[in-house]
């Protein structure tokens, strides 16, 4: 063991009768601890909350939306046409509407979204959400020739019907009559009932085949294809390639445009959140500075003494600073192994739930990701190592002659 780590371990661990100053050293590595478990929190509670809201979005809805000026006549030739370009593993067309949904019960305004059945899971995780019935029942025939209607599992539940049962379904596109414009009704029967995992789409979207939600719409065509990318994050990029690939006709639009304002939000607060934390690192900090000039103070006829037998001012200032560091990584192990097992504890038995009508889930997830995690311990050694500066360097100017006059 080297000098200056003796004598610093010396002078942390004190004796019974400078008991004071070992408290205010567990002050000051408990103050440290308590920051840095708390940013390791905070930041895994806002990483798994953007991350579990992306993945919901993401598997409700496609990562590219194209759009073609002149209409999509052949969805078919279209889908085969962007299924072809590189990094896209998914296509499928897609009409988008309102109607009134209305039950004996109930009646609710909902986005109609009219889908190929075979293409659809390509692009999204319908097929996968199925609680009851199936994707593909939209494109079986019934006997009574009524068309079929896929509903989210919190729509079906406000409506009151299940499997088998029908609604009615009511579209501002209207038919021609003696009496003017009247709005277009069809029943239709419940074939399957989903969930998404996402409030916004289990309890106001219904999903029905391409071919009624034409009749019902009065569209001869679709009105976009989805896309489905191999990695999310190179959809902007997808997009911008598609359109100069494919020329001028096209318009597209990523996933990260659209839900544009959601993230950024979720990334302003995470921010907020995590400067507001490091203030408590800087807190426990200053405890290190106080505990540091007490004990300049307290042992300053020690400092006199080795100065008087040869020691150098810089290995003075090294014995402080390294008490002072070991305070920081002892403080800091502890804050980042307490904020570990506590995300974990978090996220493994959902302790912490929130209203899912504001946040689109029902609890908080907690995703401690590696590089977050380096960035706060790193953060927090420095910080601790900055604090012991001052203290450190008001030891190695100490005069012997003062510190020793009146002893």
């Amino acid at each position: 063991m080297g000098f200056e780590l003796f004598v610093a371990l010396r002078y942390l661990l004190a004796p019974r009768k400078q008991a004071f100053i070992s408290l205010i050293s567990i002050i000051s590595v408990v103050g440290v601890a308590v920051g840095v478990a708390a940013m390791v929190i905070a930041l895994a509670l806002m990483t798994g909350l953007q991350g579990e809201l992306r993945d919901r979005i993401l598997g409700s809805t496609s990562h590219v939306y194209v759009w073609k000026a002149s209409g999509i006549e052949d969805y078919h030739a279209e889908v085969k046409t962007l299924a072809a370009t590189p990094e896209v593993v998914g296509a499928a067309p897609a009409i988008i509407g309102k109607a009134l949904v209305s039950t004996d019960r109930a009646d609710a305004f909902i986005s109609l979204k009219g889908i190929d059945p075979v293409l659809e899971p390509m692009v999204t995780d319908l097929g996968r959400s199925m609680l009851s019935g199936s994707l593909t029942a939209l494109d079986e025939e019934r006997e009574d020739g009524r068309p079929g209607i896929l509903l989210g599992k919190d729509l079906a539940g406000q409506l009151g019907v299940g499997v088998g049962d029908t609604v009615t379904l009511l579209t501002p596109q209207g038919t021609l009559s003696p009496m003017g414009v009247l709005p277009r009704s069809r029943i239709a029967e419940v074939v399957g009932i989903y969930s998404l995992g996402l409030l916004e789409f289990d309890a106001t979207y219904g999903f029905v085949s391409l071919g009624f939600a034409q009749r019902l719409m009065a569209k001869n065509q679709p009105d976009l294809i989805q896309l489905k990318v191999s990695d999310i994050y190179d959809a902007p990029a997808i997009a911008d390639r598609l359109v100069a690939t494919l020329g001028k006709d096209y318009v597209a639009q990523d996933w990260s445009d659209i839900n544009g304002p959601l993230f950024s939000a979720l990334w302003l607060e995470k921010m907020a959140i995590s400067i507001t934390i490091l203030l408590i690192v800087v807190v426990g900090a200053l405890n290190i500075i106080s505990s540091l000039v007490l004990l300049v103070m307290e042992k300053s006829r020690d400092i006199a003494i080795l100065k008087t037998m040869g020691t150098p001012p810089s290995q003075i200032m090294r014995i402080f600073m390294l008490q002072g560091t070991i305070i920081g990584v002892v403080g800091t192990a502890i804050g980042g192994a307490l904020g570990l097992v506590l995300c974990y504890t978090f996220d493994r038995y959902r302790l912490i739930q929130i209203p899912i009508d504001v946040y689109q889930i029902s609890y908080v997830p907690f995703v401690v990701q590696p590089l977050d995690f380096t960035v706060v311990i790193l953060a927090a050694l420095s910080i601790c190592f900055v604090s012991t500066i001052y203290p450190s360097r008001q030891a190695s100017r100490l005069d012997p002659v003062q510190a020793l006059r009146f002893e």
